[in-house]
């Protein structure tokens, strides 16, 4: 998979007519779009822009997935699930049936099998030994991980699993968590950053040094 970086005045603009191009270009080709989205709060007007300017895209195709969830209820303010819902799915109006949501207010390790079961499930019925995300956004948060793949984790080292309840020490938590086996088979993997907020880490990142 081929690298790009893409620095702009525009993000949020520029990053949502990304997502809505990728989007009518997978559906014309495949007929269907498949995605998974990131939480935290830079993607939060992304996704709102998206719904803004992609009113005329068929929803009732689109496949939509989760990078990650907190295991918390999908009501809870800090729900993943709870920010896409009120930011682009309410807005676009997205079917529920378009919308895969981890279920973080079970136990953890029964949340992560149901999903991965619920994904290799698409996979079966497409002919496929891995999903295949036509695009899968992240984030990257302020010790560098991306989705809830923290460092030190023991989800980082995981390379049979697909989705893993993966235990945070420094948060003293659980994260339900795409794990790396899944992410490098997408299609396209878009990192969604603020470079404001960590530069140096950025600057890092993009030079191969962590």
């Amino acid at each position: 998979m081929a690298g790009e970086v893409v620095r702009t005045k525009n993000f949020v603009a520029d990053a949502a007519s990304f997502i809505v191009d990728l989007a009518h270009k997978a559906l014309a080709e495949r007929h269907e779009f498949r995605i998974a989205l990131s939480g935290g709060n830079t993607p939060r007007p992304v996704y709102s822009e998206v719904a803004r300017i992609g009113r005329d895209l068929p929803w009732d195709r689109a496949l939509i997935t989760f990078g990650d969830e907190r295991c918390v209820p999908p009501d809870d303010a800090q729900s993943n699930f709870r920010m896409a819902r009120e930011t682009l799915f309410v807005p676009a109006n997205v079917p529920e049936k378009s919308i895969m949501r981890m279920r973080g207010e079970i136990d953890p390790h029964i949340a992560a099998q149901q999903y991965q079961d619920d994904v290799d499930l698409l996979a079966t019925q497409r002919g496929e030994q891995i999903y295949r995300h036509d695009l899968i956004l992240l984030g990257v948060g302020d010790d560098g991980h991306t989705a809830s793949l923290f460092p030190e984790s023991k989800a980082l080292d995981e390379q049979n699993q697909r989705v893993v309840a993966n235990f945070v020490a420094k948060l003293n938590t659980w994260r339900l968590t795409f794990t790396f086996p899944l992410i490098n088979h997408a299609r396209h993997v878009c990192f969604l950053v603020n470079a404001k907020k960590q530069p140096e880490l950025i600057e890092r990142i993009i030079n191969g040094d962590v």
